[in-house]
């Protein structure tokens, strides 16, 4: 490694732009900074996880020398109890939230990157490294940790939920924005036609497709009442949306409305059915025979959890890609803006294939940057690309959902990310309740938005 790269990597310490120095690809100013909040997240999401394993937890008792006396040495317990289980992600969840939160804070009413305040968002990626692990490790210290631990539950719960929220609201707005960029081009090019109407096709495709895959594998001819009631309620309510997005009364006020959004929705709705379907504790009966035998499942699944090693890391792998991903889309100007209200006008909507992403004069721009460095691309020069304070707001109530989610929801004192996801009750009312909030998100959403 040359020396201008060791030094450009010593400079991610302290500087805004030190990163961009060292010896990998150009990068924008405003996706190195997200990175690196990400990957904070990440590795505090990766030693929630470790405190949670029961496995993780026997090898240290014995593969460590002197295992249960250093645990006494520093005041753990007998055998460290006090660093492992819900409790102790809840105080590591704790410090994290409480990092971002402050984060938050600093950073509201930031218009560009030259304040000083957008320097410290910005840079000195080593000092706030310590600070989030110092007060990860303060959390140990809070005095009367039963109250702290019940008030914080409550805390987590409706951080949790206001996470799900705010997602649902920008599947739905996506949902919208996506029928109302494509059928603008309709104005000019009938091609948009056929691309609207072939990815409907292929929604509603796949939420038939889906709700008889659920109700062949995972209902029977006698039992399984509830999982065909709540097959019977979802399609309904995926029929429901439909007729109500092409109604007269909606389509009067809302002349861009389509059964696109309806079908994207009725797509969320039915992986959310099969999500929670999936997370229900299985159902045991005794046979002719006396033994035991799992229903309501299917028989392909239940040998499924077997190897608890491989599906818990797998699972927490998952966890971190949708959090991140939800997180790092939110917090973008237009997803902003639409959580506020406001909305771009129809007449100036441009059709793309790829509408989520920037216009072309975004590119020019990055390339009249890029001449000024030989790594970075400073992207926010005139103005921020991102909303920073709803950024680390965004992330605050992640580190909520997280601590919710590993530790099980409201089943905390039996949870293990082992057993994690293999089922539970509260996961699946969770998951549940999420699909139906997210077809009322919908429907109120054809009456106001336009």
């Amino acid at each position: 490694m040359s020396a201008r790269c060791c030094a450009g990597q010593l400079a991610c310490c302290c500087g805004n732009a030190g990163c961009s120095y060292c010896c990998g690809p150009k990068v924008r100013q405003s996706r190195s900074t997200r990175f690196m909040y990400a990957l904070y997240f990440i590795l505090v999401v990766i030693i929630c996880c470790v405190m949670m394993s029961d496995t993780v937890a026997n090898q240290m008792r014995e593969h460590i020398p002197y295992f249960e006396d250093i645990c006494k040495g520093i005041k753990a317990g007998d055998t460290c109890e006090k660093l492992v289980g819900y409790s102790a992600v809840y105080r590591v969840c704790f410090g994290m939230a409480c990092f971002f939160f402050i984060f938050c804070l600093l950073t509201l009413n930031i218009n560009n990157s030259k304040s000083c305040r957008a320097y410290i968002h910005n840079g000195f990626w080593f000092f706030k490294l310590l600070l989030l692990g110092a007060m990860c490790s303060g959390a140990f210290f809070i005095p009367d940790q039963e109250t702290f631990l019940n008030a914080w539950r409550y805390v987590g719960a409706v951080g949790g939920f206001l996470f799900i929220v705010i997602q649902l609201l920008l599947l739905v707005e996506f949902a919208h924005k996506w029928n109302k960029n494509w059928t603008a081009g309709t104005a000019t090019n009938k091609l948009w036609y056929a691309s609207l109407s072939l990815v409907t096709l292929i929604a509603y495709s796949i939420t038939t497709g889906g709700l008889i895959w659920m109700a062949v594998f995972y209902t029977q001819k006698d039992g399984c009442m509830e999982n065909k009631i709540l097959l019977g309620v979802n399609g309904g309510l995926c029929l429901l949306m439909s007729v109500v997005s092409i109604s007269p009364s909606v389509r009067d006020r809302q002349p861009h409305s389509g059964i696109l959004q309806s079908g994207l929705i009725s797509c969320y709705v039915t992986y959310l059915t099969f999500s929670a379907l999936s997370s229900k504790p299985a159902e045991v009966v005794l046979d002719a025979h006396g033994k035991n035998v799992t229903i309501c499942v299917p028989n392909f699944g239940q040998d499924l959890y077997r190897d608890k090693t491989l599906v818990a890391g797998l699972g927490t792998a998952i966890l971190c890609v949708c959090i991140l991903y939800s997180c790092l889309t939110s917090t973008t100007r237009s997803s902003s803006d639409a959580l506020q209200g406001r909305y771009t006008a129809p007449e100036l909507e441009v059709a793309r294939c790829c509408f989520c992403f920037g216009s072309g004069g975004e590119d020019a721009e990055e390339k009249r940057n890029m001449k000024e460095g030989p790594r970075v691309i400073y992207d926010e020069k005139k103005s921020t690309v991102y909303s920073y304070a709803y950024f680390h707001f965004m992330f605050f109530l992640a580190s909520l959902y997280v601590m919710m989610t590993v530790t099980n929801w409201f089943n905390y004192e039996s949870a293990n990310i082992e057993t994690f996801f293999s089922g539970s009750w509260s996961i699946f009312w969770v998951k549940m309740a999420s699909c139906w909030i997210c077809v009322l998100l919908y429907l109120e959403a054809v009456n106001v938005m336009d």
